[in-house]
């Protein structure tokens, strides 16, 4: 045995070249024990043994069963389990098992054949423990009776090779041959005449013996009964019958039948029928009929269970005379097996960035039927992505042909279906579900190419005025879209901090109050991430617009109402119908409709002197002026907008009637006069009715005034006297520019004890000049009077020392005469703010807790910060720094409201995530130039119970007597490990 291994492999070695042709053929003897070496495939076949692991190299058989295993480390061809030949082939005259080893990378087949070698593991065995034979007396010697052979389940020389009666006797030997068609047999041979009346009856042991080493043996007992004369045994009318059924053919169907004969006539001459089974064959297939002959089925037979059965049909007469005959039952095969398809490897999901030519899956088809019914064809059903092509015998590739594109098709259904080449064809189909993982081709793609999204104007802070929306064509993490602003421009400075967007529903916000007079338009990058890796993202312009509101009111630019008096405007006494006095000119901050003026006239000394111009604002005279009209006229200009509801404001003016320019040189002061004396006529007119009361009350009034004046002069306050101004007055009057000298008074009501104002030049210096000297500075006095007051001592809003912001002066004109008569102004006077402090934070640094999963828009903490200015440089706005959460942009998590320092938290946080987020915020005020402060924020997030544990694996516990194993849980809890 070990020779013909050797020639076996030797014969491979040569025929190595064409191993995908030529099979490599080994042999082992049955019953060898499992792990049992059969010969190293690897060394017969080329290959290292690295390569079997490398290709991963397996077997692969027809029938699915595994008999043999390989050793990938040495490449050695192993028994996996007990061989036992007879079960494997049955009688066959060789043993072959035929199976693949399988190498992919490439995929290769390589074909190994194993011969299984008999050895003599079995004794002969007789179909019966006793055989009876009735022997008419008189036989003549050398007439033989056919015996029912052993059977031995081994072949060769292992099988039966000689047959002995024990103990010898005279009269029977045993003779065993084998026929011209290779059957064997065995017939008791009657050497000496048998005397009826010496022996009734004689009993013997049939030993049958094979050729193994050591040899086996059976046994059976032989029991002759010696009848009378019956010397006619029957005779089959053939030696070996053969008949064919389907395999399909119903119980009952006749096979066929045998027929025997007898020359004997009576009992002797009546013959029956019945089975002589071999060993190892079951005739539960079969039944005979005694008195016919006649063989039938009793189950349907199955083609691929056995092709064939054989029988042993023995014809008895009445006498005990038997000849025995073989029935040969050759089974048809139909078409009743569909095909069997078995897939070897199946790759599934597959990434969409599959290259074409891939293989998915690999696998053989068979079919248990044989010839026209056991061809095999492959077919795919309608595909365009993939292919099926043949690899080798009966194994298929299945492999794709042309890229994937998940997006337009995220799953294939494969159906692969194998026809047999039987009438009618039978088929089976094979589903494979292709499922095509997803790989991030795709940025995200905004709904809209630009969104436009408005707000009104003074809109209460966080208010949303719309959301962007990007769909990603991926799927999972490749297709999570975060949002976030950009500048609109690469040169431009971080996005605006009124603006926010959810960066997880592209929400916009507006954080602060917009005024459409600072700002009308406002435009931001929104760009729109996806979770890949790498990341893809794309961009969309959001134009946020200021709806205007009618916030403002009609500022009135001409004539200047902040001038006191009012400036007159001249108008001839000759001037008609239609002559422009003035335009009023007025402007509205806002815009639109909100912006459209009319004017009208409100109010006038002579309603119908003048017109007024609805959209022009031209002040014309209705008619010609005439001389009964007041030389003075007061005009109200109602100037109002179109907005809703509509705000209006006024404009004050007057014109003179004169009838040349010479006429300008009238005073202020005597239009002042004038326009007392037109208020006095009503009360000289009251006073000529109660003459008497008057004059009383004037005497008292008198009186009272000097009283009061004295209180005053001891109070501080200062009178300039006629005294101190003679020599100045006496100039003035002999130029004849002033009638009266004045003399001016300044009182000053903070308590200061020092003067922080003096008076200056006049404001027309081309007139003379009149001089006062005091302690708290100089007064300067001229015929008008217009004087300025200027600062002599420097002024601090902020300083602790003076804590004066508003000073009430009163300047008192006093003239020469006797008794001197004056009268007084209250100048109010406000030290105005310089922008000279930067903004103060009220803390060091800011800190807050924040629980995870909080609601979007939360509020998280305030910041607070002070500017010791006043007004506009007091205003503080708030602003958060640059940053990035988890590679987002900071703005997209974190917001601050910019009038408040309110910091809110724009999405759900979660503790897993995120732990911690560092930030800081700017205070800024509104002076010019701006100045401002920073301050740290730390935000800890605070875990919540909200993940349960989870399982990783079970640990085996320790077993104890009287106890099961239990294992042990080992969980998991996202909070606990993360903390």
């Amino acid at each position: 045995m070990a020779i013909a291994r050797q020639v076996l492999c030797l014969s491979a070695f040569l025929s190595l070249p064409h191993a995908r042709s030529q099979p490599l053929r080994y042999s082992v003897a049955e019953e060898g024990e499992s792990g049992s070496v059969v010969a190293n495939v690897a060394e017969d076949a080329g290959l290292a043994p690295a390569q079997l692991s490398a290709r991963r190299a397996r077997l692969a058989s027809e029938d699915g069963r595994q008999h043999f295993r390989l050793e990938r480390g040495t490449g050695r061809l192993l028994v996996a389990e007990r061989l036992d030949r007879e079960e494997l082939c049955g009688q066959a005259a060789t043993c072959t098992l035929p199976f693949e080893l399988v190498l992919v990378n490439p995929l290769q087949f390589l074909r190994v054949e194993v011969t299984v070698e008999d050895i003599n593991d079995h004794a002969p065995v007789f179909p019966e423990e006793q055989i009876t034979f009735k022997i008419p007396e008189r036989n003549d010697p050398g007439s033989r009776f056919p015996l029912v052979g052993a059977q031995d389940l081994d072949i060769g020389s292992n099988s039966i090779q000689a047959y002995s009666i024990s103990p010898e006797n005279v009269y029977f030997n045993v003779s065993f041959g084998i026929r011209s068609n290779g059957d064997k047999y065995a017939e008791l041979v009657l050497e000496k005449s048998l005397d009826r009346e010496e022996q009734l009856e004689m009993g013997f042991r049939l030993i049958a013996m094979d050729g193994g080493s050591p040899p086996r043996s059976g046994t059976t007992q032989i029991h002759i009964i010696v009848l009378d004369v019956n010397d006619n045994a029957p005779a089959f009318t053939q030696d070996r019958y053969v008949g064919k059924v389907l395999e399909n053919a119903p119980e009952g169907s006749v096979v066929l039948s045998v027929v025997a004969t007898d020359l004997d006539v009576g009992p002797n001459g009546d013959i029956s029928y019945q089975f002589s089974q071999a060993v190892s064959q079951s005739d539960s297939a079969f039944v005979i009929d005694h008195v016919s002959g006649e063989i039938k089925l009793t189950k349907p037979l199955d083609f691929e269970a056995a092709e064939r059965y054989e029988l042993s049909v023995q014809a008895t007469d009445g006498g005990g005379l038997s000849a025995i005959c073989k029935v040969l039952v050759e089974v048809v095969d139909v078409n009743d097996n569909a095909p069997e398809l078995v897939v070897s490897t199946f790759s599934n999901p597959l990434p969409e960035n599959t290259l074409p030519g891939t293989v998915v899956a690999v696998f053989n088809v068979k079919d248990r039927d044989a010839g026209a019914n056991g061809k095999i064809s492959c077919a795919l059903e309608d595909q365009l992505s993939f292919s099926l092509h043949p690899a080798y015998k009966n194994y298929y590739e299945l492999v794709t042909v042309s890229t994937l594109d998940r997006e337009e098709t995220a799953r294939y259904i494969l159906i692969v279906t194998a026809t047999d080449a039987g009438s009618p064809p039978l088929t089976t189909t094979q589903t494979f579900t292709v499922d095509i993982s997803d790989v991030n081709d795709n940025a995200p793609v905004f709904s809209q190419t630009s969104y436009v999204m408005y707000v009104r104007e003074n809109n209460v802070p966080t208010v949303l005025v719309g959301a962007v929306s990007a769909a990603d064509a991926d799927t999972g993490s490749n297709a999570k879209v975060t949002y976030s602003l950009l500048a609109a421009h690469p040169t431009e400075q971080p996005p605006c901090s009124c603006i926010s967007v959810n960066s997880e529903n592209g929400d916009v916000f507006v954080l602060r109050p917009l005024d459409y007079e600072q700002v009308k338009q406002i435009e931001v990058l929104v760009s729109a991430s996806d979770a890949g890796s790498p990341p893809l993202s794309s961009n969309v312009t959001v134009h946020l617009v200021v709806v205007d509101e009618n916030d403002n009111a009609p500022l009135v630019l001409y004539p200047s109402q902040d001038s006191s008096p009012l400036s007159s405007e001249l108008v001839p006494m000759s001037a008609e119908a239609g002559y422009l006095v003035t335009k009023v000119v007025a402007v509205d901050a806002d815009s639109g409709q909100n912006s459209w003026l009319s004017y009208h006239l409100l109010r006038a000394t002579d309603p119908g002197l003048f017109v007024v111009g609805a959209q022009s604002g031209e002040v014309r005279l209705r008619r010609p002026v005439t001389e009964r009209d007041a030389v003075k006229q007061k005009l109200i200009v109602l100037v109002r907008d179109n907005g809703q509801p509509p705000l209006s404001a006024t404009a004050s003016l007057s014109a003179l009637l004169i009838n040349d320019f010479s006429d300008v040189r009238i005073t202020h002061s005597s239009l002042a006069t004038e326009d007392e004396g037109d208020s006095l006529t009503m009360y000289l007119i009251i006073s000529l009715v109660f003459v008497s009361l008057l004059f009383l009350a004037s005497m008292a009034a008198f009186i009272t005034h000097k009283l009061c004046k004295g209180k005053e002069l001891k109070g501080g306050h200062v009178l300039y006297g006629a005294g101190n101004v003679q020599g100045g007055l006496a100039d003035a009057v002999a130029a004849g520019t002033l009638p009266h000298p004045y003399c001016y008074e300044i009182s000053l009501t903070t308590g200061s004890g020092n003067s922080e104002f003096k008076f200056l030049k006049p404001i027309l210096p081309s007139l003379p000049l009149q001089h006062c000297t005091t302690d708290y500075g100089t007064v300067m006095q001229t015929g008008y009077l217009l004087t300025e007051i200027h600062v002599v001592l420097l002024l601090d809003q902020e300083s602790k020392e003076v804590e004066v912001w508003e000073y009430n002066v009163t300047v008192r004109a006093a003239d020469g005469g006797s008794p001197a008569l004056w009268s007084s102004a209250v100048l109010w006077l406000r030290v105005l703010d310089v922008n000279d402090n930067a903004t103060a934070f009220a803390e060091a640094r800011y800190s807050a807790r924040v629980p995870e999963n909080n609601a979007a828009g939360a509020l998280v903490l305030r910041v607070r910060a002070w500017d010791a200015d006043w007004g506009q440089n007091a205003r503080v706005r708030y602003r958060l720094g640059e940053g990035r959460v988890r590679g987002a942009p900071l703005s997209s998590s974190v917001s601050v409201e910019a009038e408040t320092g309110a910091l809110y938290a724009l999405r759900s946080l979660d503790y897993e995530e995120v732990r911690e987020v560092g930030l800081w915020v700017q205070a800024e005020d509104g002076g010019a130039p701006a100045l401002s402060s920073n301050v740290s924020v730390r935000l800890v997030i605070v875990d919540e119970n909200d993940n349960a544990p989870q399982v990783l694996y079970l640990l085996p516990a320790p077993v104890t007597q009287g106890s099961s194993p239990v294992p042990t849980l080992l969980l998991r809890h996202h909070a606990a490990l993360s903390a």
